[in-house]
């Protein structure tokens, strides 16, 4: 594993290419195939001036990024996060044609993202500021061309703000347009709890192979938003000890281990975990090396680094989120032999029932959420195995080994089609 950790969201971006140069090499991949795929096929960056409730005319900056078509319309996330750059989106523009190739659904990546801090906006600004983006935008994204979804800050709520803004441009409704909207307007049975509950049955996959009793794990989960949330809870009600969670005030810790319903009531009421009643109040950087079984970093990029990954006590690390390992990181785990299932897998649930949305508002045919669990327990359970059959085979990491198997579905779509003209 390459020596250059990355801590910050430049180098967060060059992390993503060294995995892809290693994956590359243990592929023997053509380099000329390599070079196209380091870099994103379209970025777009925007301007998006909206009037504040005060009459005062902010301008924020937006942007969306396509990195690759080759395997299909271009899908991925909408973040609206005040430290939002054009390497992270392109870097997650990236990761998203990785995570799509490895559930084998016929994507290729994009991401967007606004630099704002939703929280310090009202619902009017809001919904003023998400509509200006998408007008923005649409001249490259449509239901055959660039599919958008929740990430970061943004809901379902925001994504049918997207599908109004998008249909009143076109003249008629484009529900599939956008995924993640409510059920009411086209949404699918399941979607809310779809990437977490993708990241437990890459768990289940994991703790099979390493004589991990679930029943009697001890669990510790950064980031108590919708996904971290719900592998919290699924994970306990499986039989686990959630000994600690953390939202981005801070962490709980609790020997005999957290209801995370419960938990969540609270938040809902205080507006944070921490103080919950019995528990120790933690850092999110303590909850890291809390001494437990299965650690999920569920929060942002960059949370595991070279300086505390020695510390990290968990047996298997399971990424919520997206790039929460620094490069550095990921050695130093690897040498400790810490399993690490990489983003690209782990979190991969949200685009295949993304993609089960899709799919249902084209054909205007809905199904049951018992259909889409059962359908994403066989995509992520399949996808697990064959990439752990490729570790075992070349003696690579989880995550080298989730990239082989991206690269080469990517890079052989990119042969077949040809080079245009």
């Amino acid at each position: 594993m390459a020596d250059q950790t990355c801590e910050n969201k430049s180098d967060f971006l060059e992390a993503t290419t060294q995995y892809m140069d290693l994956a590359a090499k243990e592929l023997g991949l053509d380099e000329n195939y390599l070079k196209i795929l380091k870099e994103p096929k379209r970025s777009l960056s925007v301007s998006v001036p909206i009037r504040m409730d005060n009459g005062r005319v902010e301008v924020f900056r937006g942007f969306r990024v396509q990195h690759s078509l080759s395997r299909g319309p271009a899908k991925g996330g909408i973040r609206f996060h005040p430290d939002v750059n054009i390497d992270e989106v392109v870097a997650l523009a990236m990761l998203m044609t990785w995570k799509c190739a490895v559930v084998d659904i016929p994507y290729g990546g994009a991401k967007g993202g606004v630099i704002c801090n939703p929280k310090e906006l009202s619902a009017g600004e809001l919904e003023r500021l998400t509509r200006r983006y998408v007008s923005e935008i649409s001249i490259i994204i449509g239901p055959e061309k660039d599919i958008p979804a929740p990430d970061v800050n943004t809901n379902p709520q925001i994504m049918a703000w997207v599908m109004d803004t998008f249909s009143m441009l076109n003249g008629f409704s484009v529900p599939s347009v956008v995924t993640g909207k409510p059920l009411e307007i086209g949404g699918s049975q399941g979607r809310n709890e779809a990437t977490g509950r993708g990241v437990v049955h890459a768990i289940e996959e994991a703790c099979s192979h390493l004589k991990i009793e679930l029943a009697s794990a001890k669990v510790a989960v950064q980031g108590f938003g919708n996904v971290g949330y719900t592998v919290a809870k699924i994970l306990y009600d499986m039989g686990c000890r959630v000994v600690a969670v953390s939202d981005s005030k801070g962490g709980i810790y609790s020997e005999g281990g957290l209801d995370p319903a419960e938990v969540l009531a609270f938040k809902r009421k205080t507006g944070h975990v921490q103080d919950y009643p019995e528990t120790t109040n933690i850092s999110n950087e303590k909850l890291l090396t809390i001494d437990c079984d299965i650690l999920v970093p569920a929060a942002l990029e960059n949370q595991i680094t070279a300086q505390n990954a020695p510390s990290v006590k968990a047996r298997l690390i399971a990424e919520g989120a997206n790039g929460p390992i620094t490069a550095g990181a990921d050695r130093i785990l690897g040498e400790r032999a810490v399993m690490v299932i990489p983003d690209i897998l782990a979190n991969a649930g949200g685009v295949v029932v993304s993609y089960f949305e899709w799919v249902q508002g084209l054909q205007h045919f809905f199904w049951s959420e018992e259909e889409v669990n059962r359908q994403l327990r066989r995509r992520m359970t399949d996808s697990f195995r064959k990439v752990y059959a490729i570790k075992e085979k070349h003696g690579a990491s989880m995550r080298v080994a989730a990239y082989m198997l991206a690269l080469e579905k990517v890079a052989t779509a990119h042969q077949l089609r040809g080079l245009y003209p």
